[in-house]
């Protein structure tokens, strides 16, 4: 698991480990995301775009045994 920007700071770290039983669905990790690190990540979750193994996902995408997932918050510019 990686989280970059905001994500990161939410989290309070860059990188987790978390456990992944085959046909876990992104949806369901970002719950669990929300539980595991808080009320701070768990707001920003629903707008962050997540990634699995460098392929954009949606909530019901799948996820198995040792897929990278990457936490990617709303980027602004100005």
């Amino acid at each position: 698991m990686l989280f970059f920007a905001s994500a990161r700071d939410a989290a309070g770290r860059s990188r987790a480990r978390i456990a992944t039983p085959d046909g876990t669905t992104v949806g369901e990790m970002a719950d669990r995301l929300a539980e595991a690190f808080g009320p701070d990540l768990g707001a920003l979750m629903a707008r962050c775009a997540l990634w699995v193994n460098g392929d954009p996902a949606t909530s019901a995408t799948v996820l198995h045994e040792g897929d990278e997932i990457a936490v990617l918050p709303p980027v602004s510019g100005g």
